[in-house]
């Protein structure tokens, strides 16, 4: 929940942003100068580029969120037993230990979005957040996917 917050806090925040930068943008087009129109048409880019980010990175966690409570709702969500650092982030040395067990299940199952999923959560214990990252992305896929195959009549 708090992470939920400090998003949307973020996201508010850029909104503000975008909205300044915006203001910003009109007036140096307005001032007939080149190089104000130049900056001004930069300026329009730049917040387009930066709401497009945050667009993703908001989905993208929306995404998550739904699979984590469906994988709850069906009990296969894993079970965080890990001993953990006084941050809370699991000791990597027992995460990494137990990454074997959900590469293995992707490799038996790779058309599986939840493997695929509790692989994202195994590389995220283990720090490694670009992997845990592709991993979320790919079960988002194969799930979509999954929800677009069961609407097809037979």
């Amino acid at each position: 929940m708090r992470n939920r917050l400090a998003a949307i806090l973020m996201a508010l925040l850029l909104l503000v942003y975008l909205v300044l930068v915006t203001q910003r943008a009109v007036l140096l087009i307005l001032s007939g100068v080149a190089i104000g129109i130049a900056m001004g048409i930069a300026l329009f880019v730049l917040p387009v580029i930066a709401a497009w980010a945050i667009g993703r990175e908001l989905l993208f966690g929306a995404r998550t969120e739904r699979l984590v409570r469906q994988l709850e709702a069906e009990g296969n969500l894993p079970v965080e037993d890990l001993p953990t650092r006084a941050s809370g982030r699991p000791l990597r040395d027992a995460a990494d230990a137990q990454f074997p067990e959900y590469k293995a299940e992707v490799e038996a199952a790779p058309s599986s979005w939840r493997a695929w999923f509790r692989l994202g959560l195994a590389y995220d214990a283990s720090g490694d957040r670009r992997r845990a990252r592709e991993a979320l992305r790919q079960a988002i896929r194969l799930e979509r996917a999954d929800a677009k195959a069961g609407e097809r009549p037979a």
